[in-house]
């Protein structure tokens, strides 16, 4: 079974193309950096555990929250599964499909044929559209092909992969239901959770509070490192282009908040948008200090790193203290 002529989203985000994906499926088409804002998605986290090789840096919230959120902005109904068993798993989503609905998929990226990078990361998100007998049918982001296929034994090895931001072979769909949003009510109110969020970190290795403290874990990392090549080239692609902390997300948040303020005209959007025009330029920065720090295993490209994450956690606190005011 494949669904004929799939409207696929041209996305950079896994979750949003994902998302995307099934919204289009429902006549509602919202610009990649629209669905990021509408899923208050703007976050950071600096998390290292011992099991891991080198620390985790993400740019944005946990996975699953950002659907949740759009959909709860949108009105839209969200039906998630998951099971430990695997054919109960396939057919959960087979049932989907064979009805002509699109499934998004929580997958281990490490396990999919198509993946231009063989790393584990299981809070990866694709649609799937489609399935034969050897294959199954995705759509993934444009740097990893859109339209896109693996194998079906892949496929199942992805998504019942074990591991940090895993799920029990979670898939979901997206239903309209009754009630009508308003885009200009849902984006004040998702800019302002997202502000009051990001400003009230549980812990202190979360928001801006986490980016200052990887401030100093980061040149840490960099003295106990036993692979900086390829702990600090890993870490580099990832934040630029992953967005695990780098640019993206805030290129995303920045481009959503530019769209905000040609809708609501409020100049606290305009300011902000400002603000994260630099900012998404500084992540940049960082991101091209940890390559340099790759190739020359030099500290000091760390070091200047290290400075810059320590103006980045103050840039986005009063960035944020803005928005919340919206």
């Amino acid at each position: 079974m494949i669904i004929k002529n799939i409207a696929a989203f041209d996305g950079q985000h896994c979750e949003t193309t994902t998302t995307g994906t099934l919204l289009r499926q429902l006549d509602i088409n919202l610009s990649e950096p629209m669905l990021f804002g509408l899923g208050e998605g703007l976050a950071f986290i600096f998390w290292k555990m011992k099991a891991m090789d080198y620390p985790f840096i993400g740019g944005r919230v946990k996975p699953d929250v950002l659907t949740q959120n759009i959909c709860r902005h949108l009105k839209l109904d969200l039906v998630s599964q998951e099971t430990t068993s695997i054919s109960k798993a396939w057919e959960n989503v087979t049932q989907q499909l064979d009805k002509g609905i699109v499934v998004g998929l929580k997958l281990d990226c490490y396990y999919l044929e198509y993946f231009s990078h063989a790393i584990h990361f299981a809070g990866h998100y694709a649609a799937m559209y489609g399935y034969d007998q050897n294959n199954a049918y995705m759509v993934d982001t444009c740097q990893q092909g859109a339209l896109v296929k693996t194998s079906l034994k892949s496929l199942a090895s992805a998504r019942a992969a074990k591991g940090p931001m895993s799920s029990k072979n979670l898939s979901y769909t997206i239903t309209k239901t009754s009630r009508t949003f308003d885009l200009q009510v849902a984006i004040q109110e998702a800019i302002r959770n997202n502000a009051n969020a990001y400003l009230n970190p549980p812990i202190n290795n979360i928001n801006f509070k986490g980016i200052k403290k990887a401030s100093t874990q980061i040149i840490k990392w960099f003295k106990s490192s036993r692979d900086i090549t390829g702990d600090f080239s890993g870490a580099a692609a990832l934040m630029e282009k992953a967005g695990t902390g780098g640019a993206l997300f805030r290129n995303l948040y920045r481009d959503f908040l530019k769209e905000s303020f040609a809708l609501l005209k409020h100049e606290l959007l305009e300011e902000a948008h400002q603000d994260f025009i630099g900012i998404a330029g500084d992540w940049t920065e960082v991101s091209k200090l940890f390559l340099k720090t790759s190739e020359t295993k030099d500290i000091k490209y760390i070091e200047q790193a290290s400075e810059k994450m320590n103006l980045l956690s103050s840039k986005e606190k009063e960035a944020m203290e803005k928005l919340a005011r919206i």
